[in-house]
């Protein structure tokens, strides 16, 4: 295995033994190979794949897909039926936190404890001690029994001695989804710090947002099956594609094919730039099961010239077009503008505007979407994605009364292209001076007002009594 390769995995499968009644495992050992009295379900097939120092890694699919047979294989707490698993440097895995405490030991007893545990010395561990209390942040209760604390300390103290054990590789399977905001955003941290010192992490989240910002790369499973691997941006949007319930009740009337560039957009009375000053999208992949094609995608100044580089608070217009391969009710358009560290910064579509849409389209139109949105961001390298989908006319007419939780279950992804392009925000300009507008990410809407409260006394006036009148 390579030097600079942390994890590496290949054609792993795990197959339990399903029997249907308990005296089976009896007659199973006693039959041999004569006879089998079990069923076997495999909750991994042929898995592979490869994870390097310094990379966050993702592994996403849902309940019951294998994730956490394959992270205990990879932790080296199962063994697995085919294929390897080598890892190279000590293992930190944060599946169950607390597994190793004893509810009656004081948290100062249970830190040594399960350090030990993981393979740490006494001498070790008290490195690294006063740095697990410090990022725990209990106070006293250290000195108490585990039992007395509450869930979230339990979690504190848990995490904290997994995240200082100097591991090289450290496995993390939704336990950062506990806590309070404050200690999530410490964890996050935490992690970077490991990340940016070698270690490799590999996290497992139901979360599409925390897996595009923190990982490079996911892979995607399903049923024990390697359904993708690749950018972790593509791997959300197969994941979405991959469990839509209306999937199986759609059907494709046309096959794909790459648009013709010479082709015009329909352009329903919008002005647009002409067709060669479109991004090149012939070696852009699109993530689609066959229902729609992106066929033009062009990014403009308020002159509606093609531009790439902005400052803050200039306004930048999108223009995306699909062709549709179904019939579909009510097409949804939205836009994604993420940060040079994946972080989304910015998202909208069709649902969360006012207007109205076009409904009803047949297989073969074309939508046109321009979009505009103004760019109060920090100054920057940004890219970003675009993405179709449709929703019954049922839930549109309802959009006004529909939580985003309940609507969000009934949307079909047709296509979407992650990570299209990319610009650039420059700082303002002000009388033909460059000025820094906010700090942080966005500059958020809002006032500010001073006023004086309190008058201090001059130096030659400061008295005790000055200050009590």
């Amino acid at each position: 295995m390579s030097s600079d390769i942390a994890i590496s995995v290949s054609n792993l499968s795990k197959c339990y033994q399903i029997y249907d009644k308990p005296q089976d495992r009896l007659f199973q050992m006693l039959a041999g190979q004569k006879r089998q009295y079990f069923r076997e379900f495999w909750a991994l097939k042929d898995i592979s794949f490869e994870v390097k120092k310094g990379e966050t890694f993702g592994i996403i699919g849902r309940n019951g897909s294998g994730k956490s047979t394959l992270l205990q294989v990879i932790a080296g707490t199962l063994d697995q039926t085919s294929g390897s698993v080598t890892v190279n440097g000590r293992i930190a895995a944060l599946l169950e936190l607390g597994s190793g405490f004893n509810p009656n030991f004081t948290g100062r007893e249970n830190v040594f404890l399960n350090g030990s545990i993981l393979g740490l010395s006494k001498q070790e561990i008290a490195e690294c001690y006063d740095q697990v209390v410090e990022f725990a942040d209990i106070g006293d209760f250290i000195d108490q029994p585990v039992k007395t604390y509450s869930s979230g300390m339990f979690v504190r103290l848990a995490f904290a001695v997994q995240a200082h054990i100097n591991a090289n590789i450290i496995i993390i399977d939704e336990a950062l989804a506990v806590g309070d905001v404050f200690f999530r955003q410490k964890c996050y941290a935490r992690l970077e710090q490991l990340r940016d010192s070698g270690a490799a992490i590999v996290l497992v989240s139901h979360s599409m947002p925390d897996v595009e910002q923190y990982c490079e790369r996911a892979i995607l499973i399903d049923k024990g099956n390697q359904e993708f691997i690749g950018s972790s941006s593509e791997a959300a949007k197969e994941y979405y594609l991959l469990y839509q319930s209306s999937r199986q009740n759609r059907r494709i009337k046309h096959s794909i094919e790459m648009p013709d560039n010479h082709q015009q957009l329909d352009t329903h009375q919008l002005l647009v730039p002409r067709r060669e000053l479109f991004i090149d999208l012939s070696q852009k992949k699109q993530i689609s099961q066959g229902e729609a094609i992106c066929t033009g995608i062009v990014l403009c100044d308020v002159t509606n010239q093609p531009c790439y580089s902005f400052r803050q608070g200039d306004e930048a217009i999108f223009y995306y077009e699909f062709r549709l391969l179904v019939d579909i009710e009510v097409p949804i358009c939205g836009a994604v503008l993420k940060n040079d560290r994946a972080v989304i910064v910015h998202g909208k579509n069709s649902w969360q505007f006012s207007h109205d849409v076009p409904k009803n389209l047949s297989a073969g139109s074309k939508i046109l979407c321009q979009h505009r949105i103004l760019l109060n961001l920090q100054p920057g390298e940004y890219t970003f994605e675009v993405a179709l989908a449709s929703l019954e006319n049922f839930w549109w007419q309802k959009r006004e009364h529909v939580s985003h939780e309940e609507i969000s279950s009934h949307f079909c992804h047709l296509c979407s292209l992650s990570d299209v392009g990319s610009f650039t925000v420059g700082l303002a300009a002000q009388n033909g001076v460059s000025v820094l507008t906010h700090h942080g990410i966005a500059d958020l809407p809002g006032d500010m007002k001073s006023s004086v409260v309190l008058q201090m006394p001059s130096d030659n006036d400061f008295t005790p009594e000055s200050l009590i009148g």
